[in-house]
């Protein structure tokens, strides 16, 4: 079997997560990383055995052993570092938030249209196998109409002062950076809302410490969502239709247990046996992309992460959350 050679544009917590559930992926390697500081790369190269350390991000883009490049630098430099690789004609799994921005999102995608290469989003939750379960249950029907979804991502991050959520040059708050989780899964199972309403509580700095939102679809469903970047919240998930709720246990965005409960009692148990964080499920359906000659993935569109990022464009708008400098 031929490697899959990954490039890796970042050194920070993601990309250490990425490369460590790489490990556990089987055709897979992080061949090459870039940092703006060579020897930050080259200790993450150490560390995960890769090939090459570069200095500079566009030296790692320009390198022709490169199979595919993972983007995972801070949202704001996204659409900077993704346009780059894409201009170097490699693949690009971007980091989620996927930008800004849905205007920075279509430049994004429009730049692999141009250079005729594949790009993703990598909202990884999206290609875990309890993802595609709950897919599967939902189309299958056996939960009836679908009326209504809750789900929930808190964590206790505000009070530790962590640059990227705090600071609004950073594109900080809870919406981005843990909101598309919820935001992400409603759109999974019932697509473009109809209308939203969303309210939050700012911080003295002027990002979203909480942010509560109503997604209205047509035939009256609801999907009643929370990110708070306050406190620590249960992260579960449910999907209720008329004959029966799926009910996804914490975290319900991780590799996790879940059930079905119907109407007339009956309940289905999905138990978790997932080794590992869950990362490498968005590697190896990109590699599957790629080597296939697609541009995108059907699990999630081009399209759907461009959706995704208007709903977050629209509730910033309600909550009177603007980054500076946005595009």
């Amino acid at each position: 079997m031929s490697l899959f050679n990954w490039g890796i544009i970042g050194t920070g917590g993601i990309a250490h997560a990425f490369a460590k559930d790489l490990a556990l992926l089987d055709g897979h390697a992080v061949h090459a990383v870039g940092s703006r500081n060579l020897k930050t790369a080259q200790n993450f190269a150490t560390e995960f055995n890769a090939t090459k350390a570069y200095g500079s991000y566009e030296e790692l883009v320009n390198d022709d052993t490169i199979d595919a490049v993972y983007v995972a630098t801070p949202h704001p430099w996204h659409v900077e570092n993704v346009i780059l690789a894409l201009n170097a004609q490699k693949p690009v799994l971007c980091e989620k938030p996927f930008a800004v921005n849905a205007i920075e999102a279509k430049e994004m995608i429009a730049a692999a249209k141009e250079n005729n290469v594949a790009i993703m989003e990598a909202m990884w939750a999206r290609f875990l196998p309890h993802y595609a379960k709950i897919r599967e249950i939902v189309a299958s029907g056996v939960l009836g109409q679908i009326t209504t979804i809750h789900a929930d991502h808190g964590q206790r991050l505000a009070d530790q002062n962590i640059p990227r959520l705090v600071e609004p040059s950073l594109a900080g708050g809870a919406l981005l950076d843990l909101g598309i989780y919820p935001i992400s899964f409603a759109h999974m199972v019932l697509g473009i809302p109809t209308s939203i309403t969303a309210n939050a509580v700012l911080t003295a700095k002027g990002v979203d410490a909480q942010t509560s939102i109503i997604l209205n679809y047509p035939q009256g469903a609801q999907a009643i969502l929370n990110t708070t970047m306050i406190v620590q919240t249960p992260c579960t998930a449910v999907i209720a239709g008329l004959d029966g709720y799926l009910e996804v246990d914490r975290t319900f965005y991780n590799p996790t247990s879940m059930r079905v409960t119907l109407y007339d009692g009956t309940v289905t148990e999905y138990p978790n046996s997932y080794i590992g964080h869950g990362l490498r499920e968005q590697a190896a359906e990109f590699a599957r992309v790629v080597k296939s000659g697609e541009k995108e993935s059907p699990i999630l569109r081009a399209a759907d992460t461009v959706a995704i990022m208007e709903i977050m464009d629209s509730v910033r708008a309600l909550i009177g959350l603007k980054y500076p400098n946005e595009n």
